[in-house]
């Protein structure tokens, strides 16, 4: 048989993500020239779970990682972009995403000037850096970030935020399909459950992006700056 049958052999998302981390046969799309950060939707409504049941945590200090090499952007001379989500008061924006349910935690319920479409006072953003609400998971739908990157000639995006499993990985996938080079740090992105994420961590790696330690990108800016 040449092909693949699905694979269940008991191993866990993450065990499987650190496989094929360990693999060192991997192929890389690797930096080009010039990259932007794009920090995915570090709002309170995803960070701040002391406050709401939509946030969660996986590294601690996933904002001082991304902070730290939104710094080393800059100090390079490039671009920083800061997404976050809001919609309408009638959520007319949000689509048939937001049709599922409708609570003061739903999705679309998330509205303009409030505290949950606030970035997490954490985020170490400058007045340089770029900033957009975005209403679907991608951070490049329906905004002005694609002719940002034009402008700047960047042909790589580190994409830092939340989910993993949804606005990371769309981001990701829709850099990746507009020709960049794509790659995200590990110690950078959260999720609800360790399934999720290693789970598409391990997609993105072998698929779309260079899943790499948050160091790895320091390294290549601080060599820059």
């Amino acid at each position: 048989m040449i092909g693949t049958r699905m694979v269940e052999d008991g191993r866990t998302a993450r065990e499987i993500f650190e496989d094929v981390m360990a693999n060192p046969a991997r192929a890389r799309f690797g930096f080009g020239g010039k990259l932007a950060i794009v920090n995915v939707d570090f709002q309170n409504a995803y960070t701040r779970i002391d406050r709401y049941k939509t946030a969660y945590e996986t590294d601690p200090r996933q904002i001082e990682h991304a902070n730290t090499i939104s710094r080393l952007a800059r100090a390079a001379a490039m671009p920083v972009v800061w997404t976050r989500v809001a919609f309408a008061d009638d959520a007319s924006d949000a689509g048939v995403w937001g049709t599922r349910t409708d609570t003061p935690d739903s999705l679309q319920n998330i509205k303009y000037g409030s505290d949950r479409h606030a970035y997490d006072e954490r985020c170490d953003i400058q007045a340089s850096d770029t900033q957009f609400t975005k209403r679907m998971p991608s951070a490049f739908h329906e905004t002005p970030l694609q002719s940002l990157l034009v402008w700047h000639q960047v042909d790589t995006v580190v994409v830092t935020g939340g989910s993993t499993s949804g606005c990371v990985r769309a981001t990701a996938v829709d850099s990746l399909s507009r020709g960049y080079r794509t790659i995200v740090p590990i110690e950078t992105t959260a999720d609800k459950h360790a399934s999720y994420h290693f789970a598409n961590l391990t997609d993105l790696q072998l698929k779309y992006a260079d899943v790499v330690p948050v160091q790895e990108v320091a390294d290549w800016l601080e060599a820059r700056g």
